[in-house]
């Protein structure tokens, strides 16, 4: 993906997804890949419905995390940080088959030149002052903490309640930004827009830390050097939140005059983990106001994976590396499982049992089995030329019925980021199919040559069928439903599958008879296999 955009696609204003821009500390895991392939997911959504859509992430390079990090690997922050973007932050990116537009760095000068320009503009609105700070800080969180966040540890040391670590106490001159003064209009969005923060839970949590915790916010450090210095004060650094959370928009073009921002901004959907929300909900929406640019349209918090039990942690040495996964069950499986059966929004536990168990049953002898029996009775019965449907049985026409309402639901579910439950009616949609061609024995009915015309319905319906789930799934399976969408003959009658509008893959009777139906290598091979 190239570091710099390219000429916006699009004429009007496109639906605009972000993931946070990742630390690199280290290389990317499950944790960070579960946020990439949730906005991807919404991204191809939106398009399979024909619409323009704009998906960004990338990588964040500055702060004190970042140059400890270096130090511990003998290096300086940015040879540590271009090594690890180069090798594994942007390789990763194929490796889940994420199509994002855009990739950006904090260190690129199309970022550090427009947060200069951002903080210089509110420091002569005189939005910005200095005075002295001392407290404590998460270094791991690249966060000021408040005494009553504090965990109390072994020997009364205070810890941070994220990582549970010693907390630093810095004191220092810096210069701040009065967030206090932007609780009441912080408090009138939340009210005017419910559906701003995300989940319901999510918005609660940030109601009442505006309501009862709100402070100046320090912009500056000046005990080390690792980062964007103060236009002002050359001696101090930006803070690297405010300097991170500005990539939203300095990615999409703010301050150039080439309308793309216009067309981008604000953002649809900003995908978070729940660890960073109060700077995304909070710090980030003050800064808009104080810019005097619109905010955000949604700030969406999802939860925490877990393995045995606890968050995903590098330093904990329980994160897990995407590639350990794929390497296995494919990109597609993946992208399936973490979707499909973790509720979005909550937090969800990873197993390989669990994994293993979700492939095997919804996608080896789910929709793949599905589709290797039908494409090879077709094949079989019918010299792979899809037949045409005679009078409809009731049968057809709740399977017909079925569709519809899958197809409906999956998309109002989407629009609400509720992924699961979008998968949940696809796969519900899937089972029906598969009890359907059980119930109906083409296999039988192809023995009675009278028969003839209620198999070639038998064999259209279920084929129908799977024209309608290449399309459901092409946001989260694109290679398998790109597979599927050929095995059935649909490219040379219906058009690319990149074209076809998912708001429409409920309307029956798409798929036109006469197409030529190939059965092909199997959707999702055995677990034994998949090395092979």
């Amino acid at each position: 993906m190239s570091e710099h955009p390219s000429e916006p696609k699009y004429a009007d204003k496109a639906f605009y997804v972000t993931t946070p821009i990742y630390y690199v500390t280290a290389a990317p895991s499950i944790g960070s890949a579960y946020t990439t392939v949730a906005a991807d997911v919404i991204a191809r959504w939106h398009r399979q419905r024909g619409e323009a859509a704009w998906f960004l992430t990338g990588t964040d390079e500055h702060g004190q995390k970042v140059m400890q990090a270096a130090e511990q690997h003998d290096t300086d922050p940015r040879e540590w940080t271009t090594r690890l973007v180069e090798s594994e932050w942007k390789p990763v990116l194929d490796v889940i088959d994420a199509s994002n537009d855009d990739f950006i760095r904090t260190t690129d000068h199309r970022h550090t030149e427009r947060v200069q320009e951002f903080w210089q503009r509110l420091y002569d609105a005189g939005e910005v002052y200095q005075g002295e700070y001392e407290g404590p800080y998460c270094v791991a969180c690249e966060e000021f903490k408040l005494d009553s966040e504090l965990i109390e540890g072994e020997d009364g040391v205070k810890l941070c309640p994220i990582h549970e670590r010693p907390v630093d106490i810095v004191s220092e001159s810096n210069y701040f930004f009065p967030l206090s003064k932007y609780a009441d209009r912080l408090l009138e969005l939340y009210d005017a827009n419910p559906t701003f923060v995300q989940p319901e839970s999510a918005r609660n949590e940030v109601i009442s830390f505006v309501k009862q915790n709100l402070t100046d916010l320090s912009i500056s450090r000046s005990t080390f050097d690792w980062g964007i210095r103060v236009p002002w004060d050359d001696k101090q650094v930006l803070y690297v939140w405010i300097d991170a959370l500005l990539n939203y928009v300095t990615a999409i073009g703010y301050g150039d005059d080439d309308g793309q921002f216009e067309r981008t901004w604000p953002a649809d959907v900003q995908l978070v983990g729940r660890d960073i929300l109060r700077f995304h909900a909070v710090i980030w929406p003050a800064m808009l106001m104080a810019a005097g640019l619109p905010v955000p349209r949604q700030v969406f918090a999802h939860g925490w994976l877990l393995v045995g039990g606890q968050k995903m942690s590098k330093s904990k040495a329980t994160a897990i590396h995407p590639s350990e996964i794929i390497d296995t069950f494919g990109s597609d499986a993946y992208r399936y499982y973490f979707m499909k059966t973790i509720a979005f929004g909550s937090d969800g536990s990873f197993s390989w049992e669990h994994m293993s168990a979700v492939y095997e049953s919804e996608l080896a002898n789910g929709l793949g089995n599905l589709a290797s029996r039908v494409t090879s009775m077709v094949g079989r019965y019918f010299d792979g030329v899809l037949p045409g449907p005679g009078e409809a049985s009731p049968a057809e026409r709740a399977l017909a019925d079925a569709l519809g309402d899958a197809a409906k639901t999956a998309d109002e579910a989407m629009d609400r980021l509720a992924i699961h439950e979008s998968l949940r009616a696809v796969e519900g949609f899937v089972s029906a199919v598969n009890l359907y061609v059980t119930e109906q024995e083409p296999w039988k009915v192809a023995k009675d040559d009278a028969a003839r015309e209620r198999l070639g319905t038998i064999l259209y319906t279920a084929a129908e069928s799977l024209r309608a789930l290449a399309v459901l799934y092409a946001p989260v399976m694109p290679k398998t439903s790109r597979a599927l969408w050929d095995s059935l003959g649909a490219a040379e009658r219906l058009g690319g599958l990149e074209a076809q509008d998912v708001r429409d893959a409920g309307r029956w009777g798409q798929l036109p008879p006469g197409a030529t139906v190939t059965k092909g290598a199997s959707l999702f091979p055995r677990v034994e296999q998949a090395d092979a």
